[in-house]
């Protein structure tokens, strides 16, 4: 691996941390708040790729396992991973990957950018979240799926958002694409 793949997942776990100094909003219905640190999820993959963007984020977790008050409302350590937020933080990896193997796989444009920050950025991490809050809860599915609809809104914000920056910073810095990359 190259210093600048190392410099660059860094980069991205610490934005991602820092998306974290932003006030959370609680949602009435379940106990997991609105934050813009799913911002740096779909930022890291769409801009790093599937491997840069997977490492980014589970160096993220990582950092959070340890005990580094990184997540929203400076919570860190095993309580804010096995907590009801937790399965959300934990797919954030997974949804980095599944973003980023389909800007490696696929043209990226900011169209395109959008559907698979959608895909990984929401789908992903909601799949894993509902389903993470619903079992260590006991919490009906239907009603943590409810309760996730307040999400929607500032996700498919973040995922504009994302779409844009990423296709701009990929094609101002090419040395940002992986080789199998087909960028705009």
């Amino acid at each position: 691996m190259k210093t600048i793949d190392m410099i660059y997942m860094a980069l991205f776990a610490a934005i991602t941390a820092v998306l974290g100094l932003f006030p959370a909003i609680p949602v009435p219905m379940i106990s997991v708040p609105i934050t813009l640190q799913t911002f740096g999820v779909m930022l890291g993959g769409t801009v790093l790729g599937a491997r840069r963007g997977f490492i980014s984020l589970l160096i993220f977790d990582l950092l959070v396992l340890a005990g580094l008050p990184i997540l929203s409302g400076g919570q860190g350590g095993l309580a804010a991973l096995i907590g009801p937020s937790g399965g959300y933080v934990m797919a954030w990896p997974i949804a980095a990957l599944v973003i980023g193997l389909l800007v490696d796989r696929f043209k990226v444009n900011v169209g395109l950018a959008l559907i698979y920050n959608i895909i990984g950025g929401i789908l992903v991490v909601y799949a894993g979240g509902i389903l993470y809050y619903a079992l260590i809860t006991g919490t009906p599915i239907w009603a943590v799926i409810v309760g996730n609809l307040a999400f929607i809104p500032g996700d498919l914000i973040k995922a504009i958002v994302t779409a844009f920056l990423a296709v701009r910073l990929r094609s101002a810095l090419p040395q940002l694409r992986t080789n199998r990359s087909k960028a705009a």
